[in-house]
């Protein structure tokens, strides 16, 4: 399979057969140093929004690679979205699910602070947003991704129960009676479909009564606990099935 760069900018957005796309600083120096690419090699290059372009490498620098375009093609945003809400956790456990849920094919990830979360952002949200995102990105690229997904900010229950009026959400919780297999996952509904993970104590009692009260359901994944790096990504992957996405 061709290696996929991503490049974010209005040159990839426009770009058409017979044209060039060029790679430029941090990606550039990952083609031409780490992945060691050569003229006449074949890659692909999008810019995360849904262009795909198919190229033969023309030149290469250590800071300018030159891909000259012989096809495109754009894909299609996803509908219904797939929204993952991932309580912060220690250690790598909430960035793991961020990967892993990125290489399944969600479609936005919401960094949510719940009150039962051990780490916290504070100060620092705005870097461990960018941190999840980088982490995104680089799945993303691996799993050869026409659509990144977006890194939202970092969000409070206040800010998932407003969600709530206009999104389907689901509450992964070991204690529910209802599994996630027993719904009926409708894919002309386009509204987003969220799925909300809470840290490794679990959710609150209040959390859990404000969501359902807000339209959330409640619903579990089998008869086991999974760690919050497990519980988003096993979700994406049922739900994916349910859709017919996969």
């Amino acid at each position: 399979m061709p290696l996929h760069f991503v490049v974010e900018d209005a040159g990839v957005a426009s770009a058409q057969p017979g044209g060039t796309v060029t790679l430029t600083g941090a990606e550039a120096k990952h083609a031409a140093v780490v992945r060691r690419v050569r003229p006449g090699e074949e890659v692909t290059v999008g810019d995360g929004r849904g262009a795909w372009l198919t190229g033969e490498v023309e030149s290469v620098q250590p800071a300018e690679v030159v891909v000259r375009i012989t096809a495109r093609a754009d894909a299609p945003t996803a509908a219904p979205r797939l929204v993952l809400v991932q309580a912060l956790a220690k250690g790598d456990r909430d960035e793991l699910a961020v990967q892993a849920a990125t290489e399944l094919g969600v479609d936005e990830i919401v960094p949510w602070q719940s009150a039962r979360s051990v780490s916290r952002w504070d100060a620092k949200a705005e870097k461990g947003r960018a941190r999840w995102e980088t982490i995104a990105r680089e799945a993303g690229k691996q799993a050869h991704r026409a659509w990144l997904p977006e890194v939202s900010a970092l969000a409070t229950t206040n800010d998932l129960i407003r969600r709530a009026a206009a999104s389907r959400v689901l509450v992964l919780e070991p204690t529910a009676t209802r599994r996630l297999t027993e719904l009926s996952l409708d894919g002309h509904d386009t509204r987003d479909l969220v799925l909300v993970v809470g840290p490794e104590g679990g959710f609150a009692a209040e959390e859990l009564e404000r969501l359902a009260q807000a339209g959330a359901t409640l619903v579990r994944l089998g008869e086991t606990v999974l760690r919050t790096s497990t519980a988003g990504p096993a979700a994406i992957s049922v739900v994916s099935a349910m859709l017919g996405r996969w």
